[in-house]
């Protein structure tokens, strides 16, 4: 197995008396779509803003490449190549896609102090992006305000993909889409894998993440529960694990294919074992 391209272990973050991440731990490794998934308070959103840069753990590191860093903020995770597309998609809707997609990273025309846009260069480039990722827009200098769901999602991909060089991180990318769309952004996550960027994948639709996933890893109450590599896996399975209900060490071993373990939460709570079903898992 290579080595992790991003790592978290042992991350703790506490809101006051909430313990939203208990020693939580997630792998990302070159080239694959890993799928983040976990019933509802199961600190996914935290783990992905800890991991972006958006907020400080308590406790835990943070690797990239094998090497311990801090993302102390956003632009600390930018420069170790991770973006993030968050549900909102933080688009500017009466911006058109070229400026979206140039958004705090304009190109001026020389000299740069004279802060003048140089709107050729950003929408030949973004024409560029869109086209890299099969994202077919009717016009690139139209409002994205205008523009579909599916649409406004590749033009928040596209920018990602465009800064990022190791990891993206997509929260519910397909929440608010047609079937047809749907299909088309699942395309263009595996486009994205292709071009050697990992893609970390935040999703409750299960038969979409064994779809486009590689492996899958499972949070439950703060923590990882289990890890699964998305061929083979049930939609039952990957369900029995967000709900703590596959327990059954036989039941894990027929996932895992190979050697499973199990092992407590890290403050011994939880409400029982934790299965992690190491098929691809860095544990």
């Amino acid at each position: 197995m290579a080595e992790p391209l991003l790592e978290a272990r042992g991350v703790t973050k506490h809101y006051g008396r909430v313990l939203a991440l208990d020693g939580a731990d997630f792998t990302v490794y070159p080239g694959e779509v890993v799928a983040m998934i976990g019933d509802n308070g199961a600190g996914k959103s935290t783990l992905v803003k800890t991991l972006s840069g958006a907020i400080r753990p308590d406790e835990g590191d943070i690797l990239v490449e094998g090497k311990p860093v801090r993302m102390n903020s956003p632009l600390d995770a930018r420069a170790h190549g991770v973006e993030t597309v968050y549900q909102d998609l933080a688009l500017a809707p009466d911006l058109d896609a070229a400026a979206n997609l140039h958004l705090g990273r304009e190109l001026y025309r020389p000299p740069a102090f004279l802060r003048i846009l140089n709107r050729g260069a950003m929408r030949d480039r973004a024409i560029t992006a869109f086209a890299e990722l099969g994202v077919n827009l009717p016009d690139v200098s139209a409002p994205v305000g205008a523009l579909s769901g599916g649409q406004r999602q590749s033009v928040a991909v596209a920018r990602a993909v465009l800064y990022a060089s190791k990891v993206i991180f997509l929260d519910e990318p397909t929440a608010a889409l047609g079937v047809v769309q749907r299909e088309r952004v699942l395309d263009m996550i595996r486009r994205v894998r292709d071009r050697g960027i990992s893609v970390v994948l935040i999703s409750h639709n299960m038969p979409e993440v064994l779809a486009v996933a590689d492996r899958v890893e499972v949070m439950r109450m703060g923590h990882r529960v289990a890890v699964f590599k998305a061929r083979g896996t049930t939609v039952d399975q990957l369900v029995g694990a967000m709900t703590g209900a596959l327990e059954v060490t036989g039941a894990l071993q027929a996932v895992a294919g190979e050697d499973f373990r199990t092992s407590s939460p890290p403050n011994g709570s939880g409400g029982g074992p934790a299965a992690d079903a190491s098929a691809g898992s860095a544990s």
